[in-house]
């Protein structure tokens, strides 16, 4: 991989850190802030292409394990080919004294907005964009990887109603066992915390945690409880299973319901065995909806 010697940025805070120069792209401004990165939208020079440009800069320990998601990032990203997950570019690094010190991620731009941020939305169209979603997932299980971190901010929505996954900092092979708990603690599954074998299932449950959060504004209990919305269905869930979506909000399809509590069981052989099964139950539910059908027992 190229790796640059040179680099005009002050050691400042990533929020006030001078723009970079990136040799052979014109840095034209910046899209956001992230957890220990900058993310910039770029052109090529001479032409009218456009492409995100994620920076970290190592300043202290934490920002070390940001350099290695960013380069764990890249190499996962480099191994799936699917028109729902984002494509990586390009890697430099800035080395010194034998350590990196500086990555850039060349990525594709994805215009949009994040789900987390997306407006109310239908059943219907939740649907269709967590069917997308599952499509893309599935794609990254045809290489052999997980994405381990699916969430409301990790989807990406177009105008035009497509999506993009984004974020594989956390991706592993099939069977990983992590040396440390890695996830998101409104999203994470059992094994994750547990630290145990990471399967097909476990993307399933960081899905059906989304599609949780996405369907009633709640998050469903997990194993590293965080938000303070959630402290009365943590209390809720020592004493049984936590109150299903249908339950929280009637409208919901019952079988939409059914589906997603099955997809954030706490045992993964209790979940759908993984994207294909999880599309199948979609589709259904999809094609009841959408032909006005009764959705009691979609699924179920």
């Amino acid at each position: 991989m190229p790796e640059l010697t040179r680099l005009k940025t002050h050691r400042l805070s990533l929020s006030e850190a001078e723009t970079p120069v990136f040799e052979g792209y014109e840095v034209i401004r910046r899209l956001g802030v992230g957890a220990g990165s900058v993310i910039y939208y770029v052109k090529k020079e001479g032409t009218d292409q456009g492409f995100a440009l994620k920076h970290v800069i190592r300043q202290n320990g934490q920002d070390k394990r940001m350099i290695v998601q960013v380069e764990n990032e890249f190499r996962m990203a480099k191994m799936v080919n699917h028109p729902y997950v984002r494509n990586v570019i390009e890697i430099r690094r800035i080395k010194k004294r034998l350590q990196t010190r500086e990555v850039y991620m060349l990525m594709e731009f994805c215009p949009g907005i994040s789900l987390e941020q997306s407006p109310s939305r239908s059943v219907l169209d939740l649907l269709l964009i967590f069917r997308m979603v599952a499509d893309g997932i599935n794609g990254m299980h045809n290489s052999g990887l997980l994405h381990c971190d699916m969430k409301p901010n990790n989807i990406i929505i177009a105008e035009d109603g497509s999506i993009r996954i984004i974020d594989l900092g956390q991706s592993c092979f099939i069977g990983t066992i992590k040396p440390r708990i890695q996830g998101t603690p409104d999203y994470i599954a059992p094994e994750q915390v547990k630290r145990k074998p990471l399967s097909k299932q476990t993307d399933v449950f960081n899905l059906g945690a989304t599609l949780y959060w996405a369907f009633t504004g709640r998050h469903v209990p997990t194993l590293i409880p965080k938000k303070t919305d959630r402290v009365e269905l943590a209390e809720a869930s020592t004493v049984g299973p936590p109150p299903t979506p249908h339950q929280l909000k009637p409208k919901i399809p019952l079988g939409v319901s059914n589906l997603i509590m099955d997809c954030v069981a706490k045992e993964p052989k209790d979940r759908p065995a993984d994207m294909l099964a999880l599309i199948s139950r979609l589709d259904l539910l999809i094609h009841m909806i959408a032909g006005g059908k009764p959705t009691a027992n979609g699924g179920s």
